[in-house]
C-alpha cells in the first residue's frame, strides 16, 4: 500500500503559468506624452534681408541703386511711384537707411535736402575728397591727354585721324578717354568721309574757367618753328 505525503513533504502541484504581467502593464501603460513641435523661426522680413520677390531686389536696394545715380535729390513719391510701394513705406526706410549710415559711421551719409534724397560725402571726410579732386584729378590728365585736348579745342569740330595727324601718333584711345571723362563730344560727321567730328564740351569751358572759346589764348607763340606750314596756316 503506497502511502501518501507526509506532513513534511510539499504535495506537488503542477506548475502554473506566470502571469503575464509586462504585456498587461503595456497594454493598460498611457502612450507617452508628445514632444512639442518645435515651432519654425520666423521668416526674415524682406527688408532686413534686402530681397524682394524671386529674382527681384528688396525695397532697400532698390532705393540705395536709384539714388547712386542721381543727380539731383528724388522726392519720396517719385520713389514710391518707380518702385510701386507705399509713400509712407518708401519714407520710412530712407530714414532707417540715414540713420544706419550714421550709426555704422559710413563715409557717406543720405540727406533729405530740397524735397527730396540724395547721397553725400560725410562732412569729416571733406579733406580727403578735397585731395582726391584737387590732386589725384589733375595728375591722372596725361601728357598725351593734354596734346590731344589742345588740338580738339583750336581745331574743333576734328576728325580722329586730323588730331592724329597733327600729333604724329594714334590718338583714338586718348579721345576715348576725354570723351569718357566728358571734356568732348561727338559734334556729328564730316560730310566728305563720314567720319566721326569732336568737340569740347561745356564741362571743358568750366574746368579753364572760361566763358566761350573765344578766350583760348593765341596759339602762334607756342607752336615749334618746326611745324609744317599747312598746319600753321590752318592754325
Amino acid at each position: 500500500m503506497t502511502e501518501g505525503p507526509g506532513p513534511d513533504t510539499p504535495e506537488e502541484r503542477p506548475p502554473q503559468d506566470a502571469p503575464d504581467e509586462p504585456q498587461a502593464e503595456a497594454a493598460h501603460a498611457e502612450p507617452p506624452p508628445e514632444a512639442p513641435h518645435a515651432e519654425a523661426p520666423p521668416e526674415a522680413p524682406e527688408e532686413a534681408s534686402g530681397a524682394g520677390g524671386e529674382g527681384q531686389p528688396g525695397l532697400r536696394a532698390s532705393i540705395e541703386a536709384i539714388l547712386l545715380v542721381v543727380d539731383e535729390p528724388v522726392a519720396e513719391i517719385t520713389l514710391a511711384q518707380l518702385l510701386e510701394r507705399p509713400r509712407g513705406e518708401v519714407a520710412a526706410t530712407l530714414r532707417e537707411l540715414a540713420a544706419e549710415y550714421t550709426e555704422q559711421g559710413r563715409g557717406f551719409d543720405l540727406r533729405e535736402v530740397a524735397g527730396g534724397w540724395r547721397f553725400y560725402t560725410r562732412d569729416v571726410c571733406a579733406p580727403v575728397v578735397e585731395r582726391f579732386v584737387t590732386d589725384g584729378q589733375q595728375a591722372r590728365l596725361t601728357q598725351a591727354a593734354l596734346e590731344t585736348l589742345a588740338v580738339v579745342a583750336y581745331r574743333q569740330p576734328v576728325s580722329r585721324a586730323r588730331v592724329s595727324a597733327v600729333r604724329g601718333v594714334n590718338s583714338d584711345g586718348v579721345m576715348r578717354t576725354l570723351t569718357l571723362r566728358g571734356l568732348i563730344e561727338n559734334a556729328g560727321q564730316e560730310p566728305e568721309t563720314g567720319a566721326h567730328l569732336y568737340r569740347t564740351t561745356g564741362y571743358f569751358l568750366e574746368r579753364l574757367g572760361l566763358r566761350d572759346l573765344g578766350e583760348l589764348p593765341e596759339l602762334a607763340p607756342f607752336l615749334p618753328d618746326d611745324l609744317p606750314e599747312d598746319i600753321v596756316e590752318e592754325t
